[in-house]
């Protein structure tokens, strides 16, 4: 056997070993939530989620920062935070800064024992999902952002043109030509 050769097939053996939940915890790192978005236990749209329990809550999520495409989620798992690396890097700070609250309130449904995927609901009908834009967008509208920026920041890929009206709608967005 080509020495080439018997190099891949040792690495396949490992591979083939390793579940993809793993190789994605080996190609990810994790720290603690405090260390990678700085301030956020002050941020009154944070304790708003969280009250009291903020700072706590803060100090014990972890991130785990992932090379892979995608923006951030909640692991429903153990509900930590995981996050692109590419999209932090690279993506929009108002955006980033939305989906973090979008996300901590998942986070905090999570911790109460609410069902963040119920496959009963369409995404954008999911109640955990409603709560989670609602905070997102009263910060958004905090910050001064028009109901066209607010859109813009709604719309995802996988999400249709209805889809994106139906959640306007349900968030009271003005999506006008936009959706």
């Amino acid at each position: 056997m080509d020495p080439r050769e018997r190099v891949f097939t040792t690495i396949m053996r490992i591979l083939r070993g390793l579940s993809v939940d793993r190789l994605l915890q080996i190609l990810s790192s994790t720290k603690p939530f405090i260390e990678y978005f700085k301030g956020f236990e002050k941020a009154g749209a944070v304790k708003q989620i969280f009250g009291e329990r903020t700072e706590s809550v803060l100090q014990s999520l972890r991130v785990e920062l992932t090379p892979l495409g995608g923006y951030m989620r909640v692991s429903g798992a153990d509900g930590h935070l995981i996050v692109s690396s590419r999209y932090l890097n690279n993506g929009d700070r108002i955006d980033i800064y939305l989906d973090v609250i979008h996300e901590l309130v998942h986070v905090s449904q999570f911790m109460n024992g609410k069902e963040l995927f119920d496959v009963h609901y369409g995404y954008t009908e999911r109640p955990t999902e409603v709560e989670a834009y609602r905070h997102a967008v009263e910060e958004a509208r905090r910050l001064g952002l028009s109901d066209q920026r607010i859109c813009q920041y709604l719309k995802t890929e996988w999400m249709s043109v209805n889809d994106l009206r139906r959640l306007a709608k349900i968030l009271n967005v003005d999506c006008g030509q936009t959706a």
